[in-house]
C-alpha cells in the first residue's frame, strides 16, 4: 500500500512548472509581486526542446543522431577505416620456383606493374653454379585513395643447381630474419612506425610437366610450412587440358596430405554473410591448387583489348575463369589479404616469438648454471688445499715430537 508520501510525490510528479511555483511561493511566505507574475507566465508558456538532431542553417542534418540513448561508439568502424587509409597497408609476398615458370610475369599480371624493368636474365651455363639469391622489390600501389606498400620476394636460382639439396637454406634465413628484425623493432624503444617486412604470403610454383610433386618440392613445403602461409599454384596452365588440369589439381592434395603438409587454408564464411560470399568462398576452396596462366601482352579480340596468349588455335584469356584460374587466385589474395597477415601475426610469428624467447632463456639458465659450476669446482678445490695444509701440519707436528 503507498503511504501518503508517496501520494503526495505522485502528484507532484504529475503537476506542471506552472501550477508548482505558485504553491512554493506561497509555502515560503513570498507576496506575489508584478516581477513574480511575469516569471509565472514565462513558466506556464515554457515547454522543454525535444532532443532532435542539429540541423545546419543550410538545412543539412548534422553529426548528431535522431534517436534517443545513442551514445557514438557506432562510429568507431569509420575511425578505424580512416585512421587505416591514411596510413595504408603493407604486405609482403614471396614467390618461389623453378626458372622459367612464370613467375615474373604472373606477379606483373597480378599488379597491373612493372616489378622487374632492368632485370638479367642468365644464360644456361651460369645457371649450373648458381646459388640461391633473394631479391626484394618493393612499389607502392594507390587504389581510390588506398595505398598499398608491396614487397614482392623473388627467389631466383632455386631448383636450378645440379644439387639442390640445400638450396632452400637462404630462403628459411631470409624469412628467419624478418621475423628477428621485427621481433627487435617491437623490443624497442620507438614502436610507432615499424615496418613489417615479414613474409605473408608464399606463392609455390609447381610445374605442370610433371606428375605431381617433385621431391624438392615436398620437402621445401615441409621446410617452411610451420613459418609462412603456402599457396600453392600450378604455372603455365595452359599447357595442360582440361581433364589433365583436374587430375594433376587431384594428384598434388593427396601428395600434400600425405606427406603432412600444411598450406594455407581459407576461412570459413561466417553464417550471417550472403549467399555470393559463401559461394566465392566455396569456389575459392575448391580450386586449390590454381592452375594460372601470366600474360602482360595485350591482344585485340572482337574489337576488344585483353591480356592474354596467342596460338595458332586460338588466344588463352588470361582474366577468362574458363581458360585458368587467374581471377580466383587473384580475389583469394586481395579478399584475404587482411587473414594472411592475421595468420602471420597470431601463428607463425607467434611461434617464432615464443621458440626465441625460449632458447634465450635456456641460455640465462645455462650461464648461470655455468657460474654455480666454476662455483663448486673454486670450493672443492679450497678444501682439498685445506686437506693438504693440514696434513703437513700433521706431519711436521710428528716429526718435531720425535
Amino acid at each position: 500500500m503507498a503511504s501518503a508520501g508517496d501520494n503526495r510525490t505522485q502528484t507532484g510528479r504529475g503537476r506542471s512548472h506552472a501550477e508548482r511555483l505558485p504553491r512554493l511561493l506561497s509555502w515560503a511566505g513570498t507576496a506575489a509581486s508584478s516581477e513574480t507574475l511575469l516569471f509565472t507566465n514565462f513558466i506556464s508558456n515554457f515547454r522543454p526542446i525535444p532532443y532532435i538532431s542539429a540541423m545546419s542553417q543550410s538545412g543539412e542534418k548534422g553529426k548528431f543522431p535522431d534517436a534517443a540513448g545513442y551514445v557514438g561508439f557506432a562510429n568507431l568502424p569509420n575511425q578505424v577505416h580512416r585512421k587505416s587509409v591514411k596510413k595504408g597497408f603493407e604486405f609482403t609476398l614471396m614467390v618461389v620456383g623453378e626458372s622459367g615458370l612464370g613467375k615474373s610475369t604472373l606477379i606483373n599480371s597480378l599488379f597491373l606493374t612493372d616489378l622487374y624493368p632492368e632485370r638479367y636474365i642468365p644464360g644456361a651455363a651460369e645457371k649450373i653454379e648458381r646459388t640461391v639469391q633473394i631479391e626484394a622489390s618493393t612499389v607502392e600501389i594507390e587504389e581510390r585513395g588506398v595505398k598499398l606498400r608491396l614487397t614482392v620476394v623473388d627467389t631466383p636460382g632455386y631448383g636450378d643447381a645440379i644439387n639442390s639439396q640445400d638450396c632452400f637454406k637462404t630462403i628459411i634465413q631470409y624469412i628467419d630474419n624478418q621475423f628477428e628484425r621485427y621481433l627487435h623493432d617491437e623490443s624497442g624503444l620507438n614502436r610507432r612506425h615499424i615496418v613489417d617486412n615479414r613474409v605473408h604470403c608464399c606463392f609455390y610454383f609447381i610445374s605442370p610437366f610433371g606428375h605431381g610433386l617433385k621431391p624438392l618440392d615436398v620437402e621445401f613445403m615441409k621446410a617452411i610450412h610451420s613459418k609462412v602461409n603456402i599457396v600453392p599454384v600450378i604455372a603455365k596452365a595452359d599447357t595442360l587440358t582440361l581433364k589433365e588440369r583436374d587430375r594433376l589439381k587431384r594428384r598434388i592434395l593427396d601428395e600434400i596430405a600425405e606427406h603432412g603438409i600444411r598450406i594455407y587454408q581459407l576461412p570459413d564464411a561466417d553464417s550471417d554473410e550472403d549467399e555470393e560470399f559463401k559461394e566465392q568462398t566455396r569456389v575459392l576452396k575448391a580450386s586449390i591448387p590454381f592452375a594460372v596462366i601470366g600474360s602482360n601482352q595485350l591482344i585485340e579480340v572482337k574489337g576488344k583489348k585483353i591480356r592474354g596468349r596467342l596460338y595458332p588455335w586460338g588466344v588463352v584469356e588470361v582474366e577468362n575463369p574458363e581458360h585458368n584460374d587467374f581471377l580466383k587466385l587473384r580475389t583469394m589474395l586481395v579478399t584475404h589479404m587482411q587473414d594472411l597477415q592475421e595468420v602471420t601475426q597470431d601463428l607463425h610469428y607467434e611461434n617464432f616469438r615464443s621458440e626465441r624467447l625460449k632458447r634465450a632463456g635456456r641460455a640465462v639458465d645455462e650461464d648461470v648454471m655455468d657460474k654455480d659450476q666454476i662455483l663448486l669446482q673454486k670450493e672443492a678445490e679450497l678444501r682439498r688445499m685445506q686437506e693438504m695444509i693440514a696434513q703437513m701440519q700433521a706431519q711436521m707436528k710428528m716429526k718435531s715430537d720425535e
